[in-house]
């Protein structure tokens, strides 16, 4: 009795015991204790091995898992728990090298996972950047072949657009059909207009052109009539309406046929608001305007009749009927002297740049929402609110489609900025291992060819554009460092903190040194020689970078700034003045933008 007595004793001691070293096994302090038993155990028997055969050793990366501490605390009290069949737990040589080559393949596993991804990364990116080289000149099948992918197995480039088709489509919706009087602009969006059964059945035709008749609003603005500027939508139609007559013959036709600003002092935003001051003039005095020669598309980029012409970059500001029309009338002594057509050097500078806004549609202006914030302040009203309310017009009709050619600049700058971790995004999003798990078809749908591919192309959203003057304007305006543009990106952030993004333009390679300070945003900008120094005039730095490549990159800023989802600039520079205005009048009031200075002129 006494004996079993003593047995039970020692067992429940042994309980206790057993369950405190477990206890203690599964603190974070007992398993950092075991750990480096573990470790010392292991350096002393491979040294002792060492020792004893004289033999040499390498240390490798060691791994310990939470199931090997469990073990090892387990198998400590289980020692401690006195019973006969215990014994201790002596790490020998062989199990040190296991355990050290199994840190290493699953470090090299890990490793190679890593690298397999970046290598399809890097091949979708180049497989897409040879599909962009193929779209313009034809080529880029070789380079794919050589790398095992067929082109029907490329994955779909979110962030890039079908140039070609979309060029197309615009150019059906900026042209009367037949006798009709307006283009296609119905209620059916985009591409889905052209599905076979919209020009099939005859009572959908019928109610389409009901619509079109009764005036559907073109299709180049977005948003409602409170996301943009008063009454853009109606008169965005009536532009089109005025610079696209039924009869461009007709004798009571007449026109203005002006080039484009030309001086070396003008920039583009100088030349793009001199011709809306000559677009008011035209709806003013009833003519069509005929813009010509226009200098920064001279260049070998822009081919055949679209040298030299505005319609290199956007689809021209009237018919091709009117435009033969006015030169014909050009040429008639009779005709200017009459006053059927007149030219720029009609009109005074002062006119030109200055004149009346067209009171067409009364006084719009006089009710625009307040939505630009100056010095933490909503710009209420200020003197010149007539000039901005119509260049915004004027500007959104001018560029209203971008060309083929457009198109494809802009694929390139959101490849080059984007294209990366737009491939990261679409290789996670496959379940299969492309590229060597290929289908050798393209997926083809009707809600892919009509529905979604009315889609803007993907960026990283939410974006914030930040146009940063300085340089030689410091003559025109008080020109703020770049860390006033961050202050106001930062109270952005306060209240969208899910903004990262930002579109940076400017000519300043300072600015773009600076963006280093900044860490916790991520800057996406084109990859253009910039200035090194701020003494140097933008006409010189526009004549060292070439017509073409000076003409082209700050468009593609343009277009990135007016579809971003928040914008920051300096009201002083006219071109950040031209892309609020495309922004207000494409649904984009109500994103606000801040200024770091007023306008010089108010």
């Amino acid at each position: 009795m006494e004996g079993q007595k003593n047995n039970n004793n020692n067992n429940s001691i042994e309980r206790v015991v057993s369950q405190k070293a477990i206890q203690m096994g599964s603190s974070f302090p007992c398993q950092i204790c075991v750990v480096g038993f573990l470790c010392g155990v292991c350096l002393t028997s491979l040294f002792l091995a060492a020792l004893t055969s004289f033999g040499t050793f390498q240390l490798g990366p060691i791994s310990f898992s939470s199931t090997m501490l469990f073990s090892v605390a387990a198998s400590d009290s289980s020692s401690s728990s006195g019973n006969s069949t215990s014994h201790d737990h002596i790490v020998t040589h062989s199990e040190c090298d296991f355990k050290l080559k199994q840190a290493e393949q699953l470090s090299e596993s890990n490793s190679n996972n890593e690298g397999d991804e970046d290598e399809r990364v890097s091949l979708l990116y180049s497989a897409w950047n040879a599909e962009l080289t193929k779209s313009k000149t034809g080529g880029g099948g070789n380079y794919l072949m050589k790398d095992g992918v067929n082109v029907p197995d490329i994955p779909n480039a979110p962030h890039l657009e079908n140039c070609k088709a979309k060029t197309k489509l615009y150019g059906r919706l900026d042209q009367r059909t037949g006798n009709e009087s307006f283009p296609p602009w119905t209620s059916w969006k985009g591409f889905l207009d052209t599905h076979p059964v919209a020009s099939s059945i005859e009572q959908i035709k019928e109610l389409k052109y009901q619509a079109v008749s009764e005036g559907t609003y073109p299709p180049w603005i977005a948003g409602s009539d409170e996301e943009n500027y008063p009454m853009t939508r109606k008169v965005q139609r009536d532009i089109w309406i005025h610079q696209h007559p039924v009869d461009c013959r007709d004798p009571n036709v007449k026109f203005l046929v002006a080039d484009w600003e030309r001086l070396p002092g003008f920039g583009i935003g100088a030349q793009i608001a001199g011709m809306c001051g000559l677009l008011a003039i035209a709806i003013s005095e009833g003519r069509v305007l005929v813009a010509n020669y226009y200098n920064r598309a001279d260049h070998d980029g822009c081919k055949a009749s679209s040298r030299s012409s505005w319609s290199c970059y956007f689809f021209p500001e009237t018919s091709q009927e009117c435009r033969q029309r006015a030169f014909e009338l050009m040429k008639s002594e009779e005709a200017r002297n009459n006053g059927i057509v007149t030219i720029k050097e009609s009109y005074t500078s002062k006119h030109i740049w200055a004149g009346p806004t067209p009171r067409k549609w009364g006084a719009p202006w006089s009710y625009l929402q307040p939505t630009t914030d100056v010095n933490g302040s909503l710009l209420v009203s200020h003197r010149k609110m007539d000039r901005r309310w119509w260049r915004a017009q004027a500007v959104r009709y001018l560029m209203r489609f971008p060309t083929e050619y457009t198109c494809n600049l802009l694929n390139e700058a959101r490849h080059a900025a984007f294209g990366t971790i737009a491939a990261k995004m679409v290789i996670e999003s496959l379940a299969g291992g492309w590229p060597k798990q290929q289908s050798g078809e393209k997926e083809r749908s009707e809600i892919n060819e009509y529905v979604w591919s009315n889609h803007k192309p993907w960026i990283p959203r939410p974006l914030l554009s930040m146009h940063v003057r300085m340089g030689d304007k410091a003559c025109e305006m008080k020109v703020v460092e770049f860390e006033g543009y961050m202050e106001l990106a930062d109270r952005i952030r306060r209240h969208f903190p899910n903004l990262n993004n930002i579109w940076l333009s400017t000519e300043m390679q300072e600015v773009i040194e600076k963006t280093k300070k900044y860490p916790h945003w991520n800057f996406h900008y084109t990859k253009v020689r910039r200035q090194a120094r701020a003494n140097m005039s933008m006409a010189n730095y526009e004549a060292s970078l070439g017509r073409e490549t000076s003409t082209n990159y700050p468009l593609v800023n343009f277009l990135m700034a007016v579809d971003s989802d928040f914008f920051v600039g300096a009201l002083g520079s006219t071109w950040s003045f031209l892309i609020d205005g495309m922004r207000n009048t494409g649904g984009k009031v109500m994103a606000g933008y801040l200024s770091v200075n007023k306008d010089r002129f108010w």
